[in-house]
């Protein structure tokens, strides 16, 4: 699993962007790829599956 932040996560739209702890890259969340709520500036683990414009994050699960 990789962790990230969550740099933005607009929750009436249902998506956002983690940025990625080890390379910097901007990774996209969707709701459905959510098990935890989640917030900006949240610490996150994740696993990432390509998705129809890039990557995409998934099993989103805040750290504590």
């Amino acid at each position: 699993m990789k962790t990230g932040k969550v740099k933005f996560f607009n929750e009436a739209k249902g998506y956002g962007f983690i940025l990625e702890d080890e390379t910097n890259n901007e990774v996209f969340i969707h709701h459905s790829g959510l098990v935890d709520k989640v917030r900006e500036n949240d610490h996150v683990s994740y696993d990432v599956i390509e998705g129809r414009k890039g990557m995409n994050a998934v099993n989103v699960t805040k750290i504590q």
